[in-house]
This record gives C-alpha cells, structure tokens and sequence, in this order.
C-alpha cells in the first residue's frame, strides 16, 4: 500500500474551473485511525490530563469574560473540540450564525462521539447554558432529532438550551429550494451543503421570512408561510406547490411550536443579563472566515458573517464588551465546494491527505479537498478579526510526511507580489504560489502532551506560523480525544 511517507508532493500552481472535482474512494486506501484514546486521562507515566495541566488552566484561566472560537479558514478546523474543553471553564456557549450547515464533532469523556450542527459544543458540559443566538437559521425538525440523540446518550438538554426568539425558520422547503438553485446554477455551482441556509438567509433579508417568536401567533402563521411558499414556487418551476402541502406544513409546525416552547427566549436580554452578572460567555463560531459573506471567497462563500463582526449582530451584544478571540486553524487547508483554492494538492497527494485525516465532512461526508497551510489566507483572516492566539489543529496528521510545504506569498501571473488575500477571483485564479519547505519529523505525536516533548521539526514548524503570521499558537491539536491538547 502506498503510504503518504513514500510520497514527494510537488506544489501546484492555482487552478479553478468553477466545479467540485470528481472524486472516488479508492479500494487501496485504508482509512486512518487515530492512535489516540478518547479519555480524560490518558494513562500513561509520560503523559498528562490536559485539563489537570498548570499550563491549561492558566492559559484558560486567562481568557477575557466574553471570548470567542472562529474558524480562520474555510471551515472544518476542529473549532467545536476547543469549545468542548473551554465550555468547562465558562457558563454560557452561544451560537451567532449560520445553521445546520456547520457540522462540529467533538467526543465525552467516554470516548463517545457527538456529530452536533445547532445545538451548541458546550452541551457535553452539564453546568453550561447553550445559546442559540437571533444570527443562527433554525431547522426545527434537526434540532429536535439533536436534541433527542444527546438524551438518549444520556445529556441532559432540559433548561440548558435557548432558541432566540428572534432567530428566523428554516423550512424543508428551503432545503429543497437550495437543491433546484445549485442544479440551476449547473457548472457554476456554489457546492453547499443543500441545508438551505443560503434560501433562509435571503428570506430573512428580503423581509418575509419567519421567526421562532412567530409560532406563539399561530392565526398568522398560515398566512406567512404561504407567503413564503407561493415566492419559492414563482421562482423555480420545478417547486410543487398545493393547498394541501400548506396544511401539512401548518398542522407540522403546531405540533413543533408546542414542543418549543420551553427553549425560546430573549436570548437578547439573556446575554447582555450574563455579562452584567459576571458570566462568562464563549462564543462558538460556525463555517470560517474564509466563507464570510463579505470577506470570504465570494460567491463561493456561506451566507452569514463567520468573522467576528457577526458575534455582535448574530448575539446583540456590543462589540466593546468581546474580549479574547481564537482562530483555529488546521495544520494544512481543506475546504469543500467549489471555489478557487491556491495551495490545493491535486491527485494522489491530496487523496493520500485526504484519507490520513479523514478529511469527509461532519454535515454531508462529502471528501474535502486539501493542500498546503496557506499563510496568506491565514494573515488575512487574522487581520480581519483580531485574534489573540490561535489553536493549531491536526499537527499529528503530518507525522508521515518527509517534508511539509508553507504557501507562504502569492505572485500574480507576471510575478509582481500581491500583498494580500485578493477579493477580484480572476486574480486568486491566476495567482502563482511561493512555498517555503520545512522538514517533516517522520515521528507519531499523537501521544505527547508538553510542546517541549515535540520533535524540534514540529516545533519548528509551528513556530514558523507563529513568525509568518504574528500571532501566538496557544493550543496544539494532536489528534480528536478531549485530552489530546497540548498548552504552549
């Protein structure tokens, strides 16, 4: 069997044609299993708990009373394990934006694995309260399968969830309109999830959307969804719509606005309450800034503000009262979809990365294309949302690899430098890259727990990041479990 140490990766120029790349699972590959045990405390003389460290509960221990984990790439960095380990030190997780699309995994103490995309990461600490703030799209029937997969596994989610009443509906049909856009959009495709997050979102911004607070009012709730309804069948051929689809939908969402009851709240009122009492608040950041609205690589983007403006808008809290704020950022890039993506490892390469992180999304299990940490992008996203430190994930997935690549500049076609992450997608299209080869350290680290007890090639490697960029890694993911996390 091949195996990624055997393999020399040659960079590739950029190259984009608008399309997801085909890709079949081939029969050779054996899928990568982590080493790691998913437990508190690792029982071995040579390692320690991370959360026991004097190191983990300084570093935590320090962070402002609103903080806040965002994602610096195109998603699909590990943000929810760090929520899962910094919830135990704050009182309330809370949710800004986006929806079901943001798929994040983290595992209990047990070692059992949790796949949440709206219920927040912190709910596998019993004394936290989850928010899910007025920016977040709501799919009722998700969140209710969520809720009652963590009950069943013994979480208890009674009292500890808040849905804002202001946080608008995401309808199946939303789902289905989502689905007949992409195929519309033909070899132009935007590749998103087909969660319907992009149809809520423009609903919500053309005004006639619908609001959690709306199904207390269910004499006008008929009338507001036909609204919806009837412009979705105006707008796609394809979208059948009746009377009695219109009932179905009614008598569904009273059935819902009962059972919801009990978790809608001014979650408005609840933040800014939290933080004139002290509280501390994490906030937990869906997609990356990479995917932001305004700032990401637009049109292949998600429909809501992933970077830090969105804690304000998607919470309703100032902006002068957010403290600290965590990029995580993988050890290399991924992202899905379609869109232009500079340090992309074409071909085996890619797959061999590909199967060595189990790169296949939480939300659709689609394979995530991958390439090299791209530095650019990373100082973009830094300078864009201020972050305090970073927390570098999956370090443990390059032990295999001979050398590791850093894109570390972009040249457009005539090699004039181009000086930061560009918004015209002509020019990322025809931009070449400049990578800076490091060496790899051919050693498994999924184990270690004390940056000093790195290969000095791994250290090496991150301190490289941290003198490219700027800004101080603080956290050190070496693989899944709660426990593998080390403090620098």
């Amino acid at each position: 069997m091949t195996t990624i140490s055997a393999l020399r990766v040659e960079p590739n120029s950029v190259s984009f044609t608008g399309s997801t790349r085909p890709f079949t699972r081939p029969n050779s590959y054996t899928p990568y299993v982590s080493p790691i045990a998913f437990s508190k405390t690792v029982r071995c003389s040579s390692l320690k708990s991370a959360e026991l460290t004097h190191d983990s509960v300084s570093r935590i221990g320090g962070l402002s009373q609103v903080s806040g984990v965002l994602g610096c790439q195109w998603g699909d960095e590990g943000k929810g394990k760090l929520v899962d380990i910094l919830a135990q030190h704050f009182d309330v997780v809370a949710r800004c934006q986006g929806g079901a699309n943001a798929g994040h995994t983290i595992y209990n103490s047990e070692g059992k694995k949790f796949a949440l995309h709206l219920v927040p990461s912190g709910i596998l600490n019993e004394e936290t309260l989850c928010v899910i703030g007025n920016g977040v799209v709501v799919h009722l029937p998700g969140l209710f399968k969520e809720i009652d997969g963590l009950e069943a596994n013994g979480v208890s989610c009674k009292g500890r969830i808040l849905v804002s009443d202001r946080a608008h509906l995401l309808f199946d049909f939303h789902q289905e309109v989502d689905g007949l856009r992409e195929a519309e959009l033909a070899k132009s495709f935007i590749g998103t999830t087909k969660r319907g997050i992009g149809p809520c979102y423009s609903s919500k911004v053309i005004r006639n959307g619908i609001r959690v607070g709306d199904l207390r009012h269910m004499d006008t709730f008929p009338q507001k969804l036909e609204i919806l309804l009837l412009d979705a069948a105006s707008r796609f051929k394809d979208f059948k719509y009746g009377p009695e689809m219109l009932k179905q939908e009614v008598e569904k969402y009273k059935r819902f606005a009962e059972r919801l009851e009990p978790y809608i709240a001014d979650t408005v009122h609840v933040m800014n309450e939290s933080i004139s009492k002290k509280k501390k608040i994490l906030v937990e950041g869906g997609q990356a800034t990479m995917l932001d609205i305004d700032f990401g690589t637009y049109p292949f983007v998600t429909s809501s503000s992933p970077s830090a403006g969105g804690i304000s808008t998607g919470l309703g809290i100032a902006p002068r009262v957010i403290g600290d704020l965590v990029g995580v950022v993988k050890a290399y890039t991924t992202r899905v979809g379609s869109g232009p993506f500079p340090t992309e490892i074409l071909g085996q390469g890619g797959d061999l990365l590909r199967f060595a992180g189990q790169e296949f999304g939480t939300t659709t299990g689609r394979p995530r294309r991958c390439g090299w940490l791209d530095i650019v992008a990373l100082k973009y996203s830094c300078q864009i949302n201020g972050f305090s430190a970073l927390n570098l994930t999956k370090l443990d997935v390059l032990s295999d690899l001979p050398e590791i690549q850093l894109g570390v500049a972009y040249k457009d076609a005539d090699g004039t430098p181009i000086k930061s992450f560009p918004g015209d997608l002509r020019v990322l299209e025809r931009s070449k890259v400049e990578y800076e080869v490091l060496p790899g350290w051919k050693t498994d680290i999924s184990l270690i727990r004390n940056y000093s007890d790195l290969p000095s090639a791994a250290r090496r490697y991150v301190e490289r990041i941290e003198e490219l960029v700027g800004v101080p890694v603080h956290y050190i993911g070496v693989g899944p479990g709660r426990d593998a996390l080390i403090y620098k």
